[in-house]
């Protein structure tokens, strides 16, 4: 059904990089970022519907606007005899947003899940039915997927992975700091069970048996700082190995079910963990362990149920968790699931109206200067001996980048879509997304596949395949804008470029050879030296306090910190060398250098406002450091940013030299 018209793009705000942002009454030599986004963070207090606000989600209101007319159009066709990609997104849409439908139904569309649960009468039952459920993209109390081996690249492997959990982290399980989380978490998950029919007290005790469970496998699960090191969670075990190591979980039955019976070997991630599951399975009544697969099929399906299961999921996941006031209008969520479902039969209809010939030929001239200034780094860094940087060089050279969208668009014709299913239509989505990939499982690695959609704000590296890869979504203001001057572009999109280029030889990127692969190619005296700056950048991290006696995890956003460094630093140099090159270029706009520009533009891409619960999720779980930190933390390392404003000795901004890393 059409939804009701969004604002039109004149009426959004642009997101581009504007002095209007600047907040001339504070000066850059005492707080940067203030100085550089101030008057925006001032004017734009996160909205109502939102947990927080700034360039990213700006960029990603002006998608919507375009995806929503794209949607209303498709959900036209959503009748059609062909399943087109557009008849396919606009029946997914369509059923997204029949609500009459959605209340006519109750909880019936998860009647069935249960009552296979209930059905269950022994631990292989059970491990059995969460085979099912996995291979329907329903979670379990362990998650699994399909990636190339990271030892041998070129083939997909089977990963088993630690899991289980509903809360964002393991520490929102263990630590005091979440304590009232926790219990809301109790009350969530009681008035859950009593929605679906269990009385009061059934319902109480099935909350108490999930907080329980999720609670053990947290206390069993590793942190996310421990889980960075991609060595240590990577561990090839042959099938009957596997089956042999834990004879209490039937992974015959499981594999089989899984339709990877006849794989040699499997990749477990984090193998105590498994330990520990197959010992909660024999410790565990089988009825506790019943009520907590009710539970991953509420949880999972309650956002695409009626109001009073979407309201109860949005209540707790949303508004306790993240401090979100209200939801989003049902058809922006309604567009995220369309794009988590079907999202190259939406990124195919977005890139036809949204992305152009040129856009991708400016991103490929930027993604040269910068490759051309890394290279160079590779070369002449003084602490690297000639052996690494001779196995660097060999891995730059295979080096790729992807810009805007594939070129081949991913066929969903044989998924089975309804105007009246929504559930269904999701459950159908997922499943035929799990079966895509296990049947890769042993098979050559597709290097053409991408693993973001097109309409996507963001941007990634894979160490698996030595690649940068940048979807439309991303290629406007304010990170790439072809209204602006070279200083702005190399200060935004430039730095990202840098960014992700940097990431194939960050604390982790560096592990991996010009193949792909896992494998030590650094001599030992350079590793030491690469950790010795690298921790220069985690003390550096860990003093920054978002919130009173709330710090910045310095060791799990490393990876992201010298990204950040690497990128800034080498999107500089690719500007200098552009002026260099057309001297004409060099202008002074709106009363500042090119250089403070340059600086100015990449702390205004992380301007940002962030609701408390949502900051203290982040600080937890995100890889990425607040939007201050990243805005700050990289420049004051270069002393081209020292000299670009004239930042004197002694200042609240200045570094020492002594202070400043330089790795790339």
């Amino acid at each position: 059904m059409p939804s009701r018209r969004p604002k039109g793009a004149s009426e959004l705000p642009d997101p581009g990089f504007s002095v209007a942002h600047l907040d001339p009454s504070v000066s850059p030599s005492v707080d940067f970022y203030r100085y550089a986004a101030g008057s925006w963070l001032r004017k734009n207090p996160v909205p109502a519907d939102k947990s927080r606000w700034g360039a990213f989600d700006e960029l990603l209101q002006r998608n919507f606007h375009l995806l929503h007319e794209l949607l209303d159009e498709a959900a036209r066709s959503a009748g059609d005899a062909e399943p087109t990609p557009r008849r396919q997104v606009g029946t997914l849409f369509a059923s997204a947003m029949d609500t009459a439908q959605l209340e006519r139904l109750g909880v019936e569309p998860i009647r069935g899940d249960l009552a296979r649960i209930e059905a269950v009468r022994s631990t292989t039952d059970l491990v059995e039915l969460v085979a099912a459920f996995h291979r329907e993209g329903t979670d379990g109390p362990f998650d699994t997927y399909v990636y190339p081996d990271r030892r041998a690249s070129d083939v997909y492997a089977f990963y088993l992975h630690q899991g289980g959990l509903s809360l964002p982290d393991r520490e929102y399980y263990l630590d005091d700091a979440f304590a009232e989380v926790r219990t809301a978490y109790r009350a969530h998950l009681e008035r859950s069970f009593r929605a679906v029919g269990d009385g009061a007290e059934s319902a109480a005790r099935a909350a108490d048996t999930v907080l329980r469970i999720e609670t053990r496998l947290a206390t069993v699960s590793r942190s996310r700082t421990e889980l960075r090191d991609e060595e240590k969670n990577y561990h090839k075990v042959p099938v009957p190995e596997l089956a042999a190591r834990h004879p209490g979980i039937p992974w015959t039955s499981y594999l089989a079910l899984r339709e990877v019976a006849r794989v040699p070997h499997v990749i477990v991630a984090q193998p105590e963990f498994f330990v520990a599951l197959e010992g909660l399975l024999a410790e565990e009544p089988l009825a506790a362990w019943k009520t907590y697969l009710r539970w991953r099929v509420i949880v999972e399906a309650a956002p695409f149920l009626h109001a009073e299961m979407e309201a109860a999921d949005f209540d707790f996941f949303h508004r306790t968790l993240l401090g979100q006031q209200e939801p989003e209008p049902r058809w922006k969520r309604s567009a995220l699931i369309v794009d988590a479902c079907l999202g190259e039969a939406l990124g195919q209809l977005y890139v036809e109206r949204a992305f152009s010939a040129e856009a991708r030929a400016r991103m490929a001239l930027l993604i040269g200067d910068l490759k051309a200034v890394f290279e160079d780094r590779l070369r002449s860094r003084e602490w690297m001996s000639e052996a690494t940087r001779e196995r660097a060089l060999a891995k730059f050279a295979r080096f790729t980048a992807k810009i805007g969208h594939p070129e081949r668009f991913r066929d969903y014709g044989s998924i089975r879509l309804s105007p009246v299913e929504y559930l269904g239509n999701v459950r159908r989505a997922r499943a035929f997304e799990v079966h895509r990939q296990v049947a890769r499982v042993g098979q050559p690695v597709d290097r053409t596949e991408w693993g973001m959609t097109p309409p996507t704000v963001n941007a990634y590296f894979s160490p698996v395949f030595n690649e940068i890869v940048f979807p439309a979504g991303i290629l406007q203001p304010p990170f790439f804008d072809v209204r602006q001057d070279d200083a702005v572009n190399y200060g935004g999109i430039g730095a990202v470029i840098g960014h992700e280029i940097t990431h194939g030889y960050d604390d982790q990127g560096r592990k991996y050879d010009a193949s792909g692969n896992l494998a030590d190619w650094w001599t030992a005296q350079d590793a030491e030296e690469f950790d010795r700056r690298a921790q220069a950048v985690v003390r550096q991290y860990n003093g920054f306090e978002p919130l009173p006696g709330v710090h910045v995890n310095g060791e799990l956003t490393l990876g992201e910190n010298l990204a950040d460094l690497g990128g800034l630093a080498v999107a500089f140099e690719a500007l200098q060398r552009r002026l260099a090159a057309d001297p004409a270029r060099r202008q002074n706009v709106d009363g500042l250098s090119p250089e403070q520009r340059f600086f100015v533009a990449w702390a205004q891409i992380w301007r940002q406002n962030l609701r408390e619960p949502e900051l203290r999720r982040r600080i937890v779980t995100d890889p990425h450091a607040p939007g201050p930190c990243r805005a700050m933390g990289a420049a004051v390392h270069l002393a081209a940013f020292f000299d670009a404003f004239r930042i004197p000795e002694g200042s609240p901004m200045w570094r020492a030299g002594s202070e400043r890393v330089a790795i790339w």
